[in-house]
C-alpha cells in the first residue's frame, strides 16, 4: 500500500498495557451481518429488502440461494449467543436489518423488529458479550431502492432518521456502533458490477452511490452525537496493494487500484477529501461535488473498523475497468475457496498505513477470516478445519505484530461465528468457525473454533505454541 500521511485530528486515541502481546482488555469477538443469518426476513411486520429481489432474479446468486432461512438465527439467536458463551467470546459483532426497524425505509417503527435486537443485545450481555452493531450491512429496504436508493441525495437523511431510531432504543446498552460496512462493495458490487444487489451495472452510477453513502455516514455520526454516548465509526475493507513489478504502468495502476478501494473512503471521512486519482479511475464519470458535502462526510469519529482478508497484486491491464489493472496471481502461494491469497503481512502493512496516513486512530478489526473446503462433521461431533485454523494464527500474529509496531488496535473479529448465506455465492463457500447444517440447523463448533477459545483464554500469549503439526 503506498505510503501516506496525516494527522487524523478528528479521532481520540489511548495507550493500552499489554499482556501477551494484546492489550488489557483486548476484545475478542465473531462477526455476523443481519441478512446472512437472520432468517424470516419478512417475520413480524419487517418490510423487504433488496436482498429478497436479487435473490429471486435467476442466474444472479448460485444455486438460487437465499436469506430466507439462512442460519434461523432470528428465531434460534438464544441459542447462538450460549454458544458465543462458550466459546469465550467478549464481543459479537452483528448488524440490524434497517427493514425490520422501519419497514419501509422510514417514517413508521415496527416494534417487533426492533424489539427483536433488543432481546438481542440483552441476551449478550447477561453473557458477558459487548455487542458491537452495524447499522447497514448491505440490505437496503426495498421501498427506498424504489426511490433510487443510495443514488438519491436523500438518502443520508433517511438514514440518520433510521439511525437515531435505533440509538434512541440501544445505546444504553449498546457502546460501540458502525455506521456502514464496506462501502467500497456496496458501489463496486452493487452499481458498477451487479453481482451484488441492487444488481446495477453503471460506470456513471458508481462514484454517486460512493458519495452518497459517506453523507449517509455523516448524518448517521451527526445524529449519534446528538443521541448516543459512546463510540461511533466506520467500517471499511482494506486490500493492501503491490506492483507485480517495479515499470511505471504498474506503479500508476497499483496507485489507482489503492486510491479506488482503500482511500476512496477514509480519505474523505479522515481527511475530507477525495484522492486525487479517483478523476483518473472514472473520467468523465468523476461528478464534482460541494465543499460543503465534505464538512457532513468528515466527522469525529471514535474508531475504523478494519476488514481484511487479502492482499492484490497488480499488473496493469488497459482492457479493465475502472481501474486499469489485474491482479496477478503468485505462484506458490495459498489460496482460500474464494481464491485469495494467504497473506498475512498484508494484514500488518495495513494496519500501520492507516496508522502513519490517519494519525494513529483506535482500530477495531471486524473482520478477518477465510473459507476453505470443510470434511462432513465426524460421528463423534468434530470437524477439522486446519487451513483455517493456521490461517487464523498467522493473522493474529500479524495483529501482534502492528500491535508491538505501536498501531492503537483494540479488538479482533472473526468472520464468521457461523456459516451463513455468502451473498451471491449462496452456500456454497463456509466461513464459519462454527459449522451449520443447513438442513436441520445444527451448530458444530469446528477445530477452529476450539483453536480460537484457547487463544482468547490466553489473551494471545499461546499463538506461538499453536502451530499445526507438518
Amino acid at each position: 500500500m503506498p505510503e501516506g500521511s496525516g494527522t487524523g485530528p478528528h479521532l481520540k486515541m489511548h495507550g493500552a498495557d499489554r499482556a501477551g502481546g494484546f492489550p488489557a482488555g483486548f476484545l475478542w469477538g465473531a462477526a455476523t451481518s443481519a441478512y446472512q443469518i437472520e432468517g424470516s426476513p419478512l417475520a413480524d411486520g419487517a418490510g423487504p429488502s433488496i436482498w429478497q429481489r436479487f435473490c429471486r432474479t435467476p442466474g444472479l446468486v448460485h444455486n438460487a440461494d437465499s436469506g430466507d432461512v439462512a442460519c434461523d438465527h432470528y428465531r434460534r439467536y438464544r441459542e447462538d449467543v450460549a454458544l458465543m458463551r462458550e466459546l469465550g467470546l467478549n464481543a459479537y459483532r452483528f448488524s440490524i436489518a434497517w427493514g425490520r426497524v422501519l419497514p419501509a425505509g422510514r417514517g413508521a417503527v415496527n416494534a417487533a423488529g426492533l424489539g427483536f435486537y433488543d432481546r438481542l443485545v440483552d441476551e449478550l450481555l447477561r453473557a458477558d458479550i459487548e455487542p458491537m452493531v452495524t447499522l447497514y450491512h448491505w440490505d437496503l429496504p426495498a421501498a427506498l431502492d424504489a426511490q433510487g436508493g443510495w443514488l438519491n441525495p436523500d438518502v443520508a437523511h433517511w438514514f440518520a432518521e433510521y439511525a437515531a431510531t435505533v440509538y434512541r432504543s440501544l445505546d444504553g446498552r449498546v457502546r460501540k456502533w458502525a455506521t456502514l460496512n464496506e462501502p467500497w462493495v456496496v458501489s463496486d458490487g452493487g452499481y458498477l458490477r451487479g453481482a451484488l444487489a441492487p444488481g446495477h451495472r453503471n460506470r456513471y452510477e458508481a462514484p454517486v452511490a460512493t458519495h452518497h453513502l459517506l453523507r449517509a455516514h455523516g448524518a448517521a455520526v451527526q445524529a449519534y452525537r446528538a443521541e448516543g454516548r459512546h463510540e461511533i465509526g466506520l467500517v471499511v475493507n482494506l486490500e493492501p496493494k503491490y506492483p507485480a513489478t517495479s515499470g511505471g504502468a504498474d506503479r500508476v495502476a497499483t496507485a489507482q487500484a489503492d486510491a479506488y478501494m482503500n482511500r476512496q473512503y477514509l480519505d474523505p471521512a479522515l481527511l475530507g477529501h477525495y484522492p486525487p486519482e479517483m478523476r483518473e479511475v472514472f473520467e468523465d464519470a468523476w461528478p464534482e461535488w460541494p465543499a460543503a458535502d465534505f464538512a457532513l462526510i468528515r466527522q469525529r469519529l471514535d474508531y475504523i473498523g478494519v476488514n481484511y482478508y487479502t492482499r492484490s497484486v497488480v499488473g496493469a491491464d488497459q482492457s479493465a475497468q475502472p481501474v486499469r489493472a489485474a491482479r496477478v496471481r503468485q505462484a506458490g502461494a495459498i489460496y482460500t475457496e474464494t481464491d485469495w491469497e494467504v497473506y498475512p503481512q498484508g494484514l500488518v502493512d495495513a494496519l500501520l498505513w492507516v496508522k502513519e496516513r490517519y494519525g494513529n486512530p483506535p482500530v477495531y478489526i471486524t473482520e478477518n477470516g477465510a473459507a476453505f473446503p470443510d470434511p462432513p462433521v465426524a460421528a463423534a461431533g468434530t470437524l477439522e478445519d486446519p487451513l483455517r485454523v493456521e490461517y487464523l494464527r498467522v493473522h493474529l500474529q500479524a495483529v501482534r505484530t502492528a500491535l508491538a509496531r505501536g498501531a492503537d488496535i483494540r479488538g479482533y473479529c472473526v468472520w464468521s461465528l457461523l456459516d451463513n448465506f455468502e451473498w451471491s455465492l449462496g452456500y456454497a463457500k463456509r466461513f464459519g468457525i462454527v459449522h451449520v447444517d443447513y438442513a436441520t440447523q445444527r451448530r458444530t463448533p469446528k477445530a477452529s473454533a476450539a483453536f480460537y477459545r484457547q487463544v482468547i483464554a490466553a489473551n494471545g500469549a499461546c499463538l506461538d505454541e499453536m502451530k499445526l503439526s507438518p
